[in-house]
Formats: C-alpha cells, sequence, structure tokens
C-alpha cells in the first residue's frame, strides 16, 4: 500500500523576485518610487530611497503565503 503524500506547493515567482528572507526571519525588498520621473523629487529623498526595507508586520502573512519555503 502507497503512503499518500500532500503535494508541493508552489512559490509565486513573481513574490519570489521581490522579496527575501533575513537572517533573523523577517523579510526585506526594495522601495518603491525609484523608477522613473526622477527629476521632480529631490536628491534627499532619491538618496533615502536606495537599498532595501521591512515588509511590515501587516504584510508579512501575506509574503510568507506567497512563499512558503523561504
Amino acid at each position: 500500500m502507497r503512503s499518500f503524500c500532500m503535494p508541493k506547493l508552489k512559490s509565486n515567482r513573481g513574490a519570489a523576485k521581490r522579496f527575501s528572507r533575513t537572517g533573523s526571519g523577517g523579510y526585506k525588498c526594495a522601495h518603491a518610487y525609484v523608477r522613473h520621473i526622477l527629476t521632480k523629487k529631490p536628491t534627499k529623498r532619491k538618496r533615502q530611497l536606495r537599498g532595501t526595507t521591512m515588509i511590515a508586520e501587516a504584510d508579512v502573512p501575506m509574503v510568507r503565503r506567497l512563499l512558503p519555503y523561504n
């Protein structure tokens, strides 16, 4: 008799390209509003939008559902 296993879950590939797990278990992502129409934005704002930021606690359950194995 064969044992029944649950099928593997698929990661949402769009989310996998946008979010990554940190060592402490949180999720990080890039800032929004840095792609185009940059001439009207102050240099300070563009500089502060570089790098990554942490996902808000309210959004973590959704990201965890999209990335089951991360």
